[in-house]
């Protein structure tokens, strides 16, 4: 059990570092909209599994998961820019958990949209990139913006 969490949490971190250097999200979509689950570790207030929207960090990774349930999807590349400013607060605002590289037997790394926004921003800030944003100044107002919504 231990092992089975250090590796969600290991693919968790690669995932964060790899979509900071390629700029690039990966989902499933179809016809309907993008691939959600059902979480497994945490319930909302009425004690029913959270929705769970999942992305990867690479094409590949996503496709190997479009079988099953999810055989109708597709991989869809998301700029990291708009999966930042449009997708994370989005998913937040709607009360839904971001699920990261999720493997073939749909395990993966759960967390809150926010927090892993602060991830992102610092792994961003420790390679020196900046995006460019439509609703932020730059990452240090993005990070503040995001920081006061958790406080």
């Amino acid at each position: 059990m231990i092992q089975d969490i250090l590796q969600l949490q290991q693919r968790h971190e690669n995932f964060i570092k790899k979509i900071c250097q390629t700029e690039k999200v990966f989902g499933l979509e179809n016809n309907v909209g993008f691939a959600t689950l059902d979480s497994t570790n945490y319930e909302d207030e009425n004690g029913k599994p959270m929705p769970v929207m999942c992305f990867w960090s690479d094409q590949n990774g996503a496709a190997a998961c479009a079988k099953d349930k999810w055989k109708s999807y597709y991989p869809a590349e998301i700029k990291l820019s708009e999966f930042i400013e449009e997708w994370c607060v989005g998913m937040y605002n709607e009360g839904l958990l971001t699920g990261t590289d999720f493997d073939e037997n749909k395990q993966g790394n759960e967390s809150d949209a926010l927090e892993l926004l602060l991830e992102i921003t610092a792994e961003l800030e420790a390679l020196g990139k900046e995006l460019e944003f439509k609703k932020f100044e730059n990452l240090a107002d993005l990070e503040e913006q995001i920081r006061e919504i958790l406080e």
